[in-house]
């Protein structure tokens, strides 16, 4: 471990790189399983898009439909460790995005489901979970973070064309 003047542990050697590959397996799961959950569906995921009342129509299908692309892209650049650093920017920038949106809806008293996992769409008041869904995605965020200050991880393309 490194002590750095303002008084911060911060992981060093293999020991941050082990953390990081946890985090990018941890990044690869989320994508991977939004994506998947998503893209046999289009029109589901452009209505889930639809329910948070953001966008003008003529991007909702558009994102609804590239939207499961982008993470399953994502998800099988994290797996094979490659532009570590940019993909976790990209993935950060998408969770702000998503938490943002799910803020939105909440403080607007829109009553939807995320559809971060397929489905979506508007619900009963009582089955929201905006605060779990904030609390989840700032934890995937921490993941993505963490790549962007450490992306040197075990088993990772940008490992091996480093040398």
């Amino acid at each position: 471990m490194t002590v750095f003047p303002e008084g911060m542990v911060r992981p060093a050697g293999p020991v941050a790189e082990w953390i990081g590959t946890a985090a990018r397996l941890g990044l690869v799961v989320v994508w991977g399983w939004a994506g998947l959950a998503k893209i046999a569906d289009p029109a589901e995921a452009a209505q889930a898009v639809r329910a948070y009342e953001i966008l003008p129509e003529s991007l909702v299908k558009p994102v609804g439909h590239g939207l499961p692309f982008l993470e399953l892209a994502l998800a099988l650049l994290l797996v094979a460790g490659l532009g570590v650093r940019l993909v976790a920017a990209v993935s950060a920038v998408l969770l702000l995005a998503f938490v943002g949106g799910i803020a939105s809806a909440w403080a607007r008293g829109i009553s939807i489901d995320c559809g971060c996992f397929g489905g979506g769409g508007a619900v009963d008041a009582s089955q929201t979970e905006y605060l779990q869904e904030i609390l989840r995605d700032t934890g995937f965020l921490l993941l993505a973070g963490w790549l962007i200050l450490r992306p040197r991880t075990k088993f990772s393309a940008d490992g091996r064309l480093a040398g």
